[in-house]
């Protein structure tokens, strides 16, 4: 039994974790930025392909108290390294800490980093390379005000990096923040799904994929694949499961719309990406003028914010007529809007029968839900 930590945005942990407790994940507990749960070493294979929520997912090596930086040498040093990957593979370290009482992480960094070349050294005569930018093997540490815990990220690429992607807007949502948005919203693939507001289209590739059971991490490879452990056989048997469950005949009711046509360009250009372009109706329209294209439905979407006074002016003007076209035309529905804008609830005169804190990268947001009913829900 292996221990694991995966990583995802900060309001995702109870979702994440009911996620992985589908993938038959053991001991799983929702913490601050991730979930811890363990199973064996292959369950990295089935949680990196199949999680549409983690970040990253995280192998637990070592967890001991710590004083000092040479504390931090010298338990480094004890791992088996060799056992894990071979003097061929570039690596880099990351170190996130709280309340640790070292001075400088760089200095943490530095000695973990000397320890593994030291091992490498000592067992083969020669030391993995550093590679920062697009290293073989990721080793994270974690340091408490007392203990320090490593891992080997069985990732590699962050997993919000599905590899269909081919382009971005100007303020790209994470796949997996999409991915969770939606799971938030409780949207099935037999409900009518509607971002007015689409940009390159991130919910609704999301949303396509969940509907024709795509797994997020088939079109990617993995850090776990560097792994002197890594299992071919077990790994191309869950991708063939993977690949066999696709069903892309499904009737999907998948909506998209832009104001700009450049923009929804992005969206289609993802979309033709994964052969997923006649699940989703893409249509250039203003959101104030735009009939709702069911009776009822979940409208997702993440509106421009502003960053100048310019565009913060004429989002205070837009807000109250976003609020009014939803209030006029979309009765039935049930609309989630993520955004930076703390005021947003305000401008849009809708009580908002949920609000979500969640963050879209470094970015605080929240996701405000709105039960949209004729003749109520104004302020």
């Amino acid at each position: 039994m292996e221990n694991f930590f995966a990583t995802c945005p900060r309001g995702l942990e109870a979702a994440l974790a009911s996620e992985l407790t589908a993938l038959a994940a053991q001991h799983v507990k929702a913490v601050d930025g991730g979930v811890q749960f363990a199973g064996p070493f292959e369950l990295c294979y089935s949680v990196n392909l199949e999680s549409r929520l983690a970040s990253r997912v995280l192998w637990k090596i070592a967890r001991a108290p710590y004083r000092n930086e040479q504390d931090i040498y010298e338990i480094t040093r004890a791992l088996p390294w060799c056992g894990w990957f071979g003097p061929e593979r570039s690596i880099r370290v990351n170190v996130a800490a709280i309340k640790s009482p070292l001075k400088s992480l760089d200095f943490a960094t530095l000695r973990i980093k000397d320890a593994v070349c030291d091992v490498f050294r000592a067992a083969t005569g020669r030391r993995p390379d550093v590679d920062t930018h697009n290293p073989d093997v990721r080793i994270h540490a974690f340091l408490t005000a007392t203990d320090f815990t490593l891992y080997l990220d069985t990732s590699g690429d962050a997993l919000f990096k599905r590899g269909y992607r081919t382009v971005t807007g100007d303020a790209p949502l994470r796949e997996n923040l999409a991915a969770g948005i939606l799971r938030l919203s409780g949207w099935q693939p037999e409900q009518a799904l509607l971002d007015p507001m689409c940009g390159s289209g991130t919910f609704l590739t999301e949303a396509a994929m969940i509907a024709c059971n795509i797994a997020p991490g088939a079109n990617r490879s993995f850090g776990f694949e560097k792994f002197k452990r890594f299992d071919a056989g077990a790994w191309n048997t869950l991708r063939e499961r993977a690949h066999a469950r696709i069903n892309k005949s499904i009737k999907t009711n998948i909506y998209g719309s832009d104001r700009f046509g450049d923009v929804l360009e992005l969206a289609r250009t993802n979309l033709v990406a994964l052969g997923l372009e006649d699940k989703v109706s893409l249509k250039q329209a203003n959101v104030l003028e735009m009939p709702p294209p069911a009776a009822s439905g979940i409208l997702v979407t993440n509106p421009p914010y502003g960053v100048r006074m310019d565009e913060q002016q004429s989002l205070a003007e837009f807000y109250p007529k976003l609020g009014d076209a939803l209030k006029q035309k979309y009765s039935g529905w049930t609309a989630y809007i993520l955004s930076a804008d703390m005021r947003l609830p305000k401008l849009i005169r809708l009580t908002a029968s949920k609000r979500t804190p969640l963050f879209n990268g470094a970015l605080d947001c929240r996701l405000f839900e709105y039960k949209v009913v004729a003749g109520s829900m104004r302020k």
